[in-house]
């Protein structure tokens, strides 16, 4: 149930709050980019809250009460949103949108011996007039030339064989929202590959700083609370970048966010990339320690990842809700999701792997001994790093490749827009 809830509010959130702001507008183009950092706000302050007040409560007065509060701040956010439904922007929905991709890759099978004309037009001609064979305007992406044959094997599902229906004939804008959704799928791939670091390095420097001595002064943190230090840092970096950052970029770039997505997302990987190193450098120093360590030697570490939650993070939920055409917001933000869904799958696999690999006959792998101190943590990392900056060059090389359906540049600028 928890899962089903927290899917359903992950996806369709991000995508009304967007929904609310015309990109075509200048002054609602720059709130929109604002939104996205402040809804990443909002999920930290949330964490944050739950691991203090929501953890005190568990501890010290029951589980029972716990739950009930969270039970209550559930529904009074549920209240909240509810007040609003008369001041929204609604989209009303066109129908599922993974639908109508099937229904374009179908008709497009169906007539792939079929030579297209040479205008589309041509080949929604004779269609009924109905609203489905309508032509709306969409950027066209067949620029991405890697993406030719496949958008020549779409463009035939505009082919009208004299037939009626969906799963018949599609518009050219279905056409185009289906390209559209296939042209991020190298992003999304690659952004996953990127996105394993991020996993690893979260949780196992919570588990370094279990190993180190957590007092602060006379302040005693607790191995539960070490979640709060990278939230900490998140909150106020993205206070920061929002309000201060992200104007000044803007002034001088001329993009609306400061940076682009794809380059906002870039910096994130190589964020990562650096707190891997740095994580193999400290836990290298912290098994070789005399005296144990202090948490204090774990700040880079939390720090960095509290950059790239700033960057990567919001960079890729803000990339594909932008990206997406209006009937296909959901399902772009969903693709985000899924993205950091299945990096966590794959670190595990890759935990898997090494563990596997390094096993010798009695001795067990890097990350199979009773404790930090009896594993190799510090190598591991360095293959995080390895597979860090793979991920990078892969990803980096699909966002060279890709044409932006919107201009991420401020609308009175008029520069090309083909940059990543």
């Amino acid at each position: 149930m928890t899962a089903f809830g927290d899917g359903f509010i992950r996806v369709c959130l991000p995508s009304l709050g967007a929904d609310q702001f015309d990109h075509e507008d200048p002054s609602e183009s720059r709130q929109q980019s604002s939104f996205f950092n402040w809804y990443t706000f909002g999920i930290s302050f949330g964490g944050f809250v739950g691991l203090i007040l929501i953890v005190w409560l568990e501890n010290y007065k029951g589980w029972d009460i716990g739950l009930g509060v969270c039970a209550i701040l559930i529904l009074l956010g549920l209240l909240i949103v509810a007040a609003g439904f008369p001041f929204y922007r609604n989209q009303v929905p066109q129908g599922s949108p993974l639908t109508r991709i099937l229904q374009v890759l179908v008709v497009a099978f169906r007539n792939r011996k079929l030579e297209l004309p040479e205008k589309l037009e041509e080949a929604t001609e004779s269609c009924t007039g109905t609203r489905a064979c309508s032509v709306d305007a969409l950027a066209p992406t067949n620029s991405l030339k890697l993406f030719m044959h496949l958008g020549r094997f779409l463009d035939k599902a505009c082919i009208n064989r004299g037939q009626s229906g969906a799963w018949s004939v599609s518009s050219l804008r279905k056409v185009e929202e289906t390209k559209v959704i296939l042209h991020v799928l190298p992003l999304f791939v690659s952004s996953m590959i990127g996105y394993i670091s991020n996993v690893i390095l979260f949780t196992f420097t919570v588990q370094q700083g279990t190993m180190t001595n957590t007092r602060l002064g006379k302040i005693h943190v607790s191995p539960a609370t070490l979640f709060i230090i990278p939230i900490i840092f998140q909150m106020l970096m993205l206070a920061v970048y929002d309000q201060f950052l992200v104007p000044f970029l803007r002034r001088r770039t001329g993009y609306v966010g400061g940076v682009t997505h794809l380059q906002r997302i870039g910096i994130g990987f190589v964020t990562m990339l650096l707190a891997s190193v740095i994580a193999a450098i400290v836990e290298r120093k912290r098994k070789e320690a005399v005296v144990q360590m202090s948490l204090f030697w774990l700040a880079p570490q939390f720090f960095l990842l509290g950059v790239a939650d700033v960057t990567s993070f919001t960079g890729l939920l803000e990339f594909f809700n932008s990206e997406a055409p209006r009937g296909m917001k959901s399902i772009a933000t969903a693709l985000f999701w899924c993205a950091l869904g299945l990096a966590s799958l794959l670190a595990t696999t890759l935990v898997e792997i090494v563990n596997k690999a390094t096993r010798h006959r009695r001795q067990g792998g890097w990350l199979e001994g009773t404790s930090l101190n009896n594993s190799r943590l510090d190598l591991f990392y360095w293959v995080v790093a390895v597979v860090g900056l793979l991920g990078f060059c892969n990803y980096l090389y699909w966002a060279k490749k890709y044409v932006y359906q919107h201009n991420p540049h401020i609308v009175e600028t008029s520069v090309d827009q083909d940059s990543p």
